[in-house]
């Protein structure tokens, strides 16, 4: 077994286990107690103005998770950076760029490849066309962006909630199916702080999306009283995507055998989602999160079927395939629809921001 399909099986059975509370994370219960007691320092420290969070000058909006595991931060911010951009706003987004070699500060252009910029930063850039900046200090992504690009009003950071050095002024947290897994914090379960935060703590959300493959929450987290709750559906988009751009709908793609790929928190999902609409899988690749370029070029050197996989793979899968056109490609696009009502939300905050603070809405 390679070491990358390795790594995705304890990934998986580790996910599996902060489920719920067995043997391992009993086991692993005690080092959780180490882990909360340094987050309780560390947030104490931001609460006693020993460490301060800087605001870069424009209204900051942070889409972040209190679990580990893909609840769905980056289909949120593409969605969330889509309606500023609707609504008049000139959106910019900053991220730490996960899996990227290096962490210099990088400002992602459509065409820069995955392994500087991160997987995630790449397709929020190519999807959205807005100017994203990664940075191991947000911060510095921040101030990076904004001086290259003036005309930028607002600021989303697509994973930061527990980043308090950065400023923000709306943060919202992102729930999956998996709520808050068994309770407990890292590494005994999938929490990375205390749920729920106490009122006033630093970086408490102002608002939860809970998303889910259907309108029904099915395992809505606890939340405090005053903090909203707004559902979001996660889909397959009815076309996929190909290399040069063609758009073949879902029905013309899965009356042939496929091999599934993805490099994602929870490959089982998708690949779930994909015989759910009847597609024939030869074979599933489970890759890593955030997964090495050269796990992809692994698999198309052994594929015998074309590929499928989502877009998060394709920008570090695509450049791997050979450029005769001999193994077919396609990437399937995983729509995320919130309520009206958490865009409403947002809109809402926005203005009440801007009549506080002078900011110009649009």
């Amino acid at each position: 077994m390679s070491q990358g399909k390795w790594h995705a099986r304890w990934q998986s059975a580790w996910l599996q286990s902060a489920q719920r509370r067995g043997a391992l994370a009993c086991l692993l219960w005690p080092l959780s107690l180490v882990y909360r007691t340094l987050i309780a320092s560390r947030r104490a420290l931001y609460a006693l103005g020993l460490f301060v969070s800087v605001k870069p000058g424009v209204p900051v909006i942070v889409i972040g998770n209190v679990v580990v595991g893909g609840a769905g931060k980056t289909p949120t911010t593409m969605a969330l950076v889509s309606h500023l951009q609707a609504r008049g706003w000139c959106p910019g987004v900053i991220s730490r760029g996960h899996g990227r070699q290096g962490d210099g500060l990088v400002h992602v252009e459509p065409d820069t490849p995955a392994h500087h910029s991160g997987d995630e930063p790449l397709l929020i850039r190519q999807r959205t066309g807005a100017p994203v900046c990664v940075a191991r200090y947000r911060v510095e992504a921040a101030h990076a962006l904004l001086a290259t690009y003036p005309e930028v009003n607002l600021l989303v950071c697509d994973d930061g909630m527990q980043h308090l050095a950065l400023g923000r002024d709306l943060t919202v947290a992102v729930f999956d199916d998996r709520g808050i897994g068994n309770g407990w914090l890292l590494p005994a379960g999938l929490l990375r702080e205390p749920w729920p935060l106490r009122a006033g703590a630093p970086g408490r959300p102002d608002m939860v999306l809970q998303q889910g493959r259907t309108n029904a929450a099915a395992n809505r987290p606890p939340v405090l009283n005053g903090i909203p709750i707004f559902n979001a559906v996660r889909q397959l988009a009815a076309s996929a995507v190909g290399p040069a751009g063609e758009n073949p709908t879902l029905a013309q793609l899965r009356e042939q055998p496929l091999i599934a790929v993805a490099g994602i928190a929870r490959p089982e999902v998708f690949f779930n989602m994909l015989r759910e609409r009847g597609f024939k899988l030869a074979d599933c690749v489970a890759l890593p999160d955030h997964a090495d370029v050269s796990a992809y070029a692994d698999v198309v050197k052994t594929a015998r079927h074309p590929l499928i996989c989502t877009e998060k793979d394709a920008v570090k899968l695509f450049p791997m395939l050979p450029p005769d056109g001999s193994l077919p490609a396609w990437a399937i696009p995983l729509e995320l629809v919130p309520d009206p009502t958490f865009f409403a939300a947002v809109d809402a905050h926005l203005s009440r921001l801007s009549s506080r603070h002078g900011h110009q809405t649009a």
